[in-house]
């Protein structure tokens, strides 16, 4: 009805159109090529002129169709952003038409909302990744074009913050219903780290700020970790999604992300979305996808596409089977896709995988187990080493006690043994006498004394025990 579909319904109607106006099969743009310019010397289309068209990108929004082609020609059809008569207009048009405002340039990306536009062009007529400039136009009563306003542009405006001064190089952008969120990287920089940028209508949480205010100039989502490398980005309606390249996914916004919040409760003045990114673990068991390759967003619901192609996971709302889980049920959490359909050897495989995975976890429980083991054992020594050390430690000043009359301080330990480890107690003792006092020696005689005494005591006791030992042992004499 809006010229979405490229057709202004004067071609001849087969089977699958009804009136010219709705088509329920693919249909060929026959009038794509007519689109191109003339050669006023040949009549011949340019692009025909020089090969043929390709087209490498489409993007698709709420009624506007957009494609890229192998020259980096912008086409639009559908809604398609306007001035007229001096005031900005949604104006349809039936067949694909060139953005005349990039001639010249070279359009890298495109990405379309409900009724805006943001184009990654390059400054020059190649594009080598680090020169891209960015470029959004089509409504703005929320700030979705990121110009700072809240004007109507029917023409392509640069945002200033990724313009050619920038530091910042985009790689990846997206639209909601009416935001815009876009992945950076620093220019000419070896690190990979990203940063996540949003703007628009943030009612739901869309933002990721941490609040449901609107921005209307680009502004990153602090609450991402700042050292990760994100590959991909998309949105629906009223949330977004990012995922790493290690396999980490998160998503903020509408209830939660469309994890649709079970835990909020009725009646709850908690609305259920999330202001700020949650991160959404593949399984309880599993936090990360494995060699994700692409995120996408439908109006309500989020797919992931890991394993390098071959697996796919979806969450949000069911309804009409959108998710491809085999029923219509809402998923609270990321949820394989029924694909490819099972057959004997991908139930094998899925068999061996579930074993493989089983094996893997018994190893794991091992390895821990084992660990803790070694760990509680490594504890033990330590308490007992903590104890023997202790008891020196009594020992030794009770000893010094005895000798010196004062408690042992760390003062008192010898400065050849802190230096080197070894101890020579003749020196030692030597070098003691020499330092000491008169109090202190007159003390060590004292001890020395009475050491003595006792050692002679102690010697005298024990051979008068010997004495009487012999004694009642030799045989009586004879009379």
């Amino acid at each position: 009805m809006d010229g979405q579909l490229g057709t202004d319904g004067e071609d001849t109607p087969d089977e699958n159109s009804i009136g010219g106006v709705y088509n329920l099969a693919p249909h060929l743009l026959n009038k794509f090529p007519e689109s191109h310019p003339l050669d006023s010397s040949t009549g011949v289309s340019e692009v025909q002129g020089k090969g043929s068209i390709k087209i490498h990108a489409v993007k698709a929004g709420g009624m506007m169709s957009m494609a890229i082609d192998n020259r980096g020609t912008l086409w639009m059809w559908g809604n398609c952003p306007q001035e007229s008569k001096g005031e900005f207009s949604l104006v349809s048009s039936f067949i694909p038409m060139p953005i005349l405002a990039f001639h010249g340039l070279n359009v890298a990306k495109v990405a379309c909302g409900n009724e805006h536009v943001v184009a990654l062009v390059s400054a020059g007529e190649s594009n080598n990744g680090e020169d891209l400039v960015c470029y959004s136009w089509g409504f703005n009563n929320h700030g979705q074009l990121g110009l700072g306003d809240r004007e109507n542009r029917a023409h392509p405006e640069v945002v200033k913050t990724f313009d050619e001064e920038s530091p910042w190089t985009i790689y990846d952008i997206a639209c909601g219903a009416a935001h815009t969120a876009l992945l950076t990287r620093k220019k000419k920089s070896t690190e990979l780290e990203s940063k996540c940028w949003t703007f628009g209508l943030g009612d739901n949480g869309q933002l990721g700020h941490g609040t449901t205010q609107s921005a209307l100039f680009p502004t990153p989502v602090q609450d991402l970790p700042q050292d990760i490398s994100l590959i991909g980005i998309d949105c629906g309606l009223f949330h977004t999604s990012v995922v790493s390249s290690s396999g980490d996914v998160w998503s903020w916004g509408m209830e939660k992300g469309l994890g649709l919040c079970p835990d909020a409760g009725r009646g709850s003045s908690d609305s259920g979305d999330a202001l700020s990114p949650l991160l959404k673990p593949c399984a309880p068991y599993q936090p990360k996808f494995p060699d994700p390759v692409q995120v996408a967003c439908g109006a309500a619901h989020t797919v992931i596409v890991a394993r390098d192609g071959y697996k796919v996971w979806s969450w949000g709302r069911g309804r009409c089977g959108v998710l491809g889980t085999g029923n219509e049920l809402d998923c609270y959490t990321p949820t394989k896709v029924r694909w490819p359909p099972p057959t004997e050897d991908s139930e094998e495989e899925e068999s061996k995988s579930s074993l493989e995975q089983d094996r893997e976890k018994e190893k794991e429980a091992e390895v821990k187990t084992e660990t803790d083991e070694k760990l509680s054992s490594a504890l033990n020594e330590l308490k007992q080493l903590q104890l023997k050390l202790s008891t020196m430690e009594q020992y030794a000043s009770i000893l010094h006690g005895c000798v010196f009359g004062k408690p042992f301080a760390e003062q008192d330990v010898p400065a050849s043994l802190k230096d080197s480890g070894s101890f020579n107690i003749a020196k030692e003792w030597e070098n003691m006498l020499e330092t000491a006092d008169h109090r202190t020696l007159m003390r060590l005689e004292m001890f020395y004394r009475d050491m003595l005494a006792g050692v002679k005591d102690k010697q005298m006791k024990r051979r008068i025990k010997e004495i009487v030992k012999e004694c009642l042992q030799s045989p009586e004499p004879k009379n």
